[in-house]
């Protein structure tokens, strides 16, 4: 049925679904595409012969999730899909609105598709914000097919949607809006008479439509907010200059959610450059964070715990920087403390690099979890009472300082782990001399060994 009412409607404007353009409106609201081919962007989801697009092109789609960053094309995709397939379009507020709202536009999708045989988007935006209440009143409607549920959010819905809704939506990635793309739409939003700003007749450099369209972030509504306002400001007939641009963005504010997903995402850039060894991408997502507004303290604290896993012996001033980098920023304070903790970002990322200390602890902690209940050698054991002593605590052990070498051979492993290896030494910085003095004070334990032989 849907199938059938989408195919009369492919590529054009059902009246209902937008709001006629009004002076009121503000211009990224008229310049919404009307068409899928005026979607610019998302091609990984709308080229030709591409799942999404067949499904909406046929009628045949059902309940999604539109997963991606603010200003993509979201909430556009949801209303062609409505319009498209010949279904209402029914919003729906995960902020201000409840449960008994869903039972209502429930009991109007019923009453809908039994009366006319039109079934129901139902559009919740910023679905991440519902509660566990809202999702469990969607889920018996949304399997049954009364509503068709069509999510959007900025948030990854692994961590923010039940696994029972999730399972009956299909997930779609929208990825920010290149450069070109949003270009492509500021130029189309300044010439376009009936929705746009052509009637203003206006002028555009080149090179404002660039810095708009850069730095904008890949959101195409921040770029057409910005485009109005300029418009605002240089009036019918005027000139869009670069400078005129610049101050209609205002101060740009990169993307950067300090308790959402995007959080962990430079914060694993931030790592992997370290870990990678390289200090210009390790710098760039420093800067990325803190121009984002994150704290500091979180930078130095992911940094702190990379010099021991990555860095490790290779270099142990690794860690000591960084403790100290972090310690010389409570003291400076920002900005100033931005310099320490660059300098111990490149430092870092340019350290030998070595996770034998990560190998080891978690060896062992293997060693330990399989052989809980081995007993210490008596030799190693402490004997501060006389019973302890008849008993042979302590009996034959060798105090290392007596030896000019500070080394004397003898077993700290119990019986069973004897010989056992759980630290590796790397191959660079510090722990090449690691590896010699592990060398050398093997061979003095093989010797000993042998001339303990009969």
């Amino acid at each position: 049925m849907a199938g059938r009412a989408g195919r009369p409607s492919r590529g054009r404007a059902d009246p209902s679904l937008f709001t006629p353009p009004e002076s009121a409106q503000p211009l990224a609201t008229r310049m919404r595409p009307r068409r899928l081919d005026d979607v610019v962007g998302q091609e990984q989801l709308l080229g030709p012969g591409s799942a999404l697009r067949t499904a909406i092109e046929s009628g045949t789609v059902g309940s999604m999730i539109f997963w991606g960053p603010p200003g993509t094309g979201k909430t556009t995709l949801a209303l062609l899909i409505a319009q498209y397939t010949d279904r209402a379009f029914v919003p729906f507020s995960a902020v201000t609105e409840g449960v008994p709202r869903v039972r209502e536009i429930v009991a109007e999708a019923e009453d809908r598709l039994a009366t006319t045989g039109r079934g129901t988007i139902l559009f919740v935006d910023e679905i991440h914000r519902l509660n566990t209440a809202q999702q469990d009143a969607f889920l018996p409607h949304v399997e049954r097919g009364t509503i068709t549920l069509v999510g959007a959010t900025t948030e990854n819905p692994s961590f923010e949607i039940n696994g029972a809704l999730l399972s009956r939506s299909r997930v779609f990635v929208l990825r920010p809006l290149t450069p070109e793309s949003i270009a492509a739409v500021i130029v189309r939003a300044v010439a376009h008479r009936e929705h746009g700003l052509g009637a203003l007749q206006l002028t555009m450099d080149d090179d404002a439509a660039l810095l708009i369209a850069t730095e904008a972030d890949g959101d195409a509504r921040r770029a057409l907010t910005a485009v109005e306002a300029a418009a605002s400001h240089v009036g019918p007939n005027g000139r869009i200059t670069a400078a005129v641009a610049r101050e209609a963005m205002q101060l740009r504010f990169a993307r950067h959610d300090k308790a959402g997903e995007e959080h962990f995402n430079l914060l694993s850039a931030y790592h992997k450059s370290l870990r990678g060894s390289d200090p210009q991408g390790a710098l760039y997502w420093m800067a990325r964070m803190l121009e984002g507004g994150e704290d500091p303290m979180t930078i130095f604290r992911r940094a702190i715990a990379m010099a021991a896993e990555d860095v490790g012996l290779a270099d142990p001033n690794a860690l000591q920087l960084a403790v100290a980098a972090r310690d010389a920023y409570h003291m400076l304070g920002a900005p100033e403390g931005y310099l320490p903790l660059a300098e111990m970002t490149i430092y870092l990322a340019t350290a030998p690099k070595s996770n034998s200390a990560k190998a080891a602890l978690g060896a062992a902690l293997a060693a330990a979890r399989d052989t809980p209940a081995e007993p210490v050698p008596l030799h190693i054991r402490n004997a501060p009472t006389p019973l302890m002593k008849e008993l042979g605590y302590g009996k034959g052990y060798q105090y290392a300082h007596d030896d000019p070498d500070a080394y004397l051979p003898q077993e700290y492993l119990p019986e069973r782990l004897r010989d056992t290896v759980l630290y590796q030494p790397g191959r660079f910085g510090f722990e090449r001399d690691i590896a010699k003095r592990l060398a050398w004070w093997a061979e003095l334990k093989h010797k000993a060994r042998d001339d303990a032989q009969p």
